[in-house]
């Protein structure tokens, strides 16, 4: 799909979106590309361009943090958790496990999963499936 193309799915918006912030600056609480994202940014950033309003989370670490609490922030925002094993589509964000006690959010795209890593200092396109653990993927209920 190329930028020009009109989407019209809250699921292709929220993947086109996450594809347009590539190259955006890394930056821990981060919440808008001019100063940089971070991963919770990134998706916060991606569902206001498919017109979903959700209560952004501030004031986290890196390490820490419950599954449970993240699934919380999604399901207000209009996300229903896959059922474990089910196939990946675009606009779906997946929570990925890094390490131990890290927690970090994905989107998937046609190509791969749109992130923001913190070692590469920006937001990447990593090809192919997730590097990580899934540990909960989130899927936007459509109109």
């Amino acid at each position: 799909m190329t930028s020009d193309e009109l989407v019209t799915d809250r699921s292709g918006m929220i993947a086109k979106m996450a594809m347009e912030l590539c190259g955006t600056k890394y930056r821990l609480h981060g919440r808008n590309a001019e100063h940089g994202l971070d991963c919770v940014g990134l998706a916060a950033r991606c569902l206001s361009s498919a017109d979903l309003v959700c209560d952004v989370p501030n004031g986290y670490s890196m390490r820490g943090g419950s599954a449970q609490q993240i699934s919380e922030v999604m399901t207000l925002a209009g996300f229903f958790v896959l059922p474990s094993g089910a196939r990946l589509r675009e606009g779906d964000i997946a929570l990925v496990r890094p390490g131990p006690v890290q927690w970090h959010l994905m989107i998937r795209t046609d190509c791969g999963f749109v992130h923001a890593h913190a070692g590469l200092g920006k937001v990447v396109l990593t090809p192919g499936e997730a590097q990580w653990p899934i540990e909960m993927v989130f899927r936007i209920g459509e109109n």
